[in-house]
């Protein structure tokens, strides 16, 4: 290998092609490179951050959502509870005025049994009358023996 002027020209020309392109080419290009790793680095940083938010996010929904269950069960469960006592309620009202109803009934059955046996014993007192002004052939006073009548009443 000859070592001539044309070599050492073209190591310098290489010199000078390497000293300016560590000089002005190669510092944008790597503070290129060094900006796109950190947009990477800051995208990856952001992409992670989204998924977590997104994973918190998601809990947060699905706590939320068995509380607003367990809410509507409550109230579902306070709706049946107040709509049984609505009906016992209900129930003992009408089990109070049934028997109500019933007592009134029987007090006024009594009280027409009662008329009507004060209606008999009237019927009775003037049929015995009747029968004792014909049996003794004159007339019996009603005012006059009104005590014997009432026993007599009585024991009907």
């Amino acid at each position: 290998m000859d070592f001539n002027l044309t070599f050492i020209g073209q190591m310098i020309a290489f010199a000078i092609f390497v000293f300016l392109t560590m000089r002005y080419v190669w510092p944008p290009i790597t503070q290129a490179m060094e900006e796109r790793q950190k947009k990477i680095a800051d995208g990856l940083s952001a992409a992670d951050r989204a998924e977590r938010d997104l994973q918190l996010a998601q809990e947060k929904a699905a706590a939320d959502l068995k509380e607003a269950k367990a809410k509507a069960a409550q109230i579902i469960d306070q709706a049946n509870r107040r709509a049984n006592l609505i009906v016992d309620e209900a129930k003992t009202q009408a089990r109070t005025e049934g028997e109500r109803l019933i007592e009134r009934a029987q007090s006024e059955i009594e009280q027409e049994m009662n008329r009507a046996r004060e209606e008999l014993r009237k019927a009775v007192s003037a049929l015995v009358i009747d029968g004792a002004e014909k049996v003794l052939g004159s007339e019996v006073k009603q005012d006059a023996h009104n005590d014997l009548l009432a026993k007599l009443a009585a024991e009907l």
